[in-house]
Formats: structure tokens, C-alpha cells, sequence
């Protein structure tokens, strides 16, 4: 008897790249997509900009696993035609992944994919993770690196980060059970930390010193202009930067081990497995 096919969107990512590894582990059969010349029999090309690619990757799909990869600012561009495809298929469960706070202007761009979600008469999962921890070893890791300061203009406020493989094990729980159908889910961290403690974690890890540097937003925009983010793109963050700062993202609860049956890592352990990243 064969298994469900799993399609999993955006798979070259931090988060897609662990759902794959984790679903093949438990012997599932996955598609996955890349916007580049497939290397492996299990992935599929997609171009989600113009939707080339996404009939022949939804062919024979019973479960599907969508975001909206960066650097797209326009959330709603990339995903409405993913849950339209979803929808003319009649899948068994689709899992939307957005993120925290998304559902706070209903005419945000994520919350305009949720609600098209909502309302599509599939089964479906909807996860809004907090900033991933990952983040500092790979986005924000240049300043560590090279300087041994970690540049944001993020004040003093709390953050519940969140490890992106404890994000990967919920979505791999949703896809492939029906238990928690049609419900939306924050995801944090156990513990809600300033960038100040971020940086004496890495600090304690590395045996270097770290410090954190609160920028100005312009000082931010420059850098990621300059590293080839797309103007729109690097506003975009700037904004949810904004919301952080103000303490929107600091709040902790229990979703992650409501679905898995154990606590969500902590930064330290995260942190330890990172150590070469900022060495």
C-alpha cells in the first residue's frame, strides 16, 4: 500500500531542507521543490514567481507543506496560487507556514494567504513561528564573524526564538496527522531572550567575546541593500524589526510541545551545535 506524497515547498531552505530529512527519515515519500536544476529524483523545479513548475509538482500530491521563501515581500503573490493548486487538487491536508504575528492586520499579505486557506474547505495546519534561532549563524552571521558584534536595531526587547528544526518536527506532526486539522499555531521558543543575552550564549560557546550593537534601521537597510536584498524585501524586515523592537515577539507558550510531546530547544543547545558558524 503506498503512503501519502508529501510535497514540500521552498525545500532548500532552513526549514523546508529539515522537513524533507525528517520525513524521509520516517520513510515517507516526499516532493520536494527548488528554483534550481533538480540534483536528486525527489525534487521538482519550480519557479514561484511566474508558477512555472507547480502543475507538474502537485501531480499525484496528497499532502502539501507551502511558504513563501525570501526575498519575496508580496507573501500573497507567492502563496495564493499554491493554495489555489491545492484546492483544484483536492488535498488531503495542506500546512501553511507564515509567521508570528501575521494574523494582527487582516490585510497583511501572510494573513491574506491564511484566510484564503481558511476559507478554501481543505484540511489544513497553520504555523507562525517567532525569529528563528538559526538566524545568528546564518543571516545576522557576517557581523558576528568577522567584528564579534551582533548589529540590530532591536533595542532591549525580548524575543521567543525559535529553533527551526523544532519548526521542521511540527510541521512534519500537522502534514502527516489529522489530529490538530484546522487549527493555527504560534511557535516559540522555551524562553524569551534580549539581544544582550544572545550574545553573552554565543560569547559563552565560542570563548569569544560578543556583543550586541543596537543600529539604526537606515544603518540595517544599508547593509542589506548593499548584501543584494531587494529594496521591498529589506522593508519588509525592517518593519517586522520594528514590531520585535516594540516587543510584540517576547510572548512564550506551549504549541510546540502540545503537538511533539516535549519542550522546544533551548538557544544555548542551539547555539553549541552552531559553534563553527561563528568561529
Amino acid at each position: 500500500m503506498k503512503t501519502d506524497l508529501n510535497l514540500i515547498i521552498g525545500a532548500s531552505g532552513q526549514v523546508g531542507s529539515e522537513i524533507v530529512r525528517q520525513l524521509k527519515a520516517r520513510g515517507l515519500r516526499v516532493r520536494a521543490t527548488t528554483s534550481q536544476k533538480p540534483k536528486d529524483i525527489d525534487f521538482v523545479q519550480v519557479d514561484l514567481t511566474t508558477g512555472d513548475g507547480l502543475r507538474n509538482a502537485f501531480e499525484g500530491v496528497d499532502r502539501a507543506f507551502l511558504m513563501a521563501p525570501p526575498p519575496h515581500a508580496d507573501q500573497y503573490k507567492i502563496l495564493s496560487p499554491l493554495i489555489q493548486e491545492a484546492k483544484r487538487r483536492g488535498l488531503k491536508k495542506v500546512v501553511l507556514m507564515t509567521a508570528m504575528g501575521a494574523n494582527a492586520v487582516e490585510t497583511s499579505p501572510f494573513r491574506r494567504a491564511e484566510i484564503e486557506l481558511e476559507k478554501s474547505g481543505l484540511n489544513y495546519n497553520i504555523v507562525r513561528p517567532n525569529w528563528f534561532m538559526q538566524n545568528f549563524a546564518t543571516f545576522w552571521v557576517q557581523g558576528i564573524k568577522d567584528q564579534g558584534k551582533i548589529f540590530l536595531p532591536a533595542g532591549s526587547a525580548k524575543t521567543s526564538f525559535i529553533d527551526t528544526n523544532d519548526i521542521a518536527a511540527v510541521v512534519s506532526e500537522l502534514l502527516t496527522s489529522d489530529i490538530h486539522n484546522n487549527k493555527a499555531f504560534d511557535l516559540t521558543g522555551p524562553d524569551a531572550l534580549d539581544h544582550n543575552q544572545i550574545a553573552r550564549a554565543i560569547s559563552e560557546v565560542t570563548g569569544r567575546q560578543i556583543d550586541y550593537v543596537d543600529i539604526e534601521p537606515s544603518d540595517l537597510k544599508k547593509g542589506l541593500l548593499s548584501a543584494g536584498l531587494p529594496e521591498d524585501y529589506t522593508d519588509f524586515l525592517l518593519m517586522i524589526l520594528s514590531f520585535l523592537k516594540q516587543g510584540y515577539n517576547a510572548s512564550i507558550n506551549g504549541s510546540v510541545k502540545e503537538i511533539l510531546g516535549r519542550d522546544p530547544h533551548s538557544f544555548i543547545q542551539i547555539a553549541q551545535q552552531n559553534k563553527n558558524a561563528w568561529m
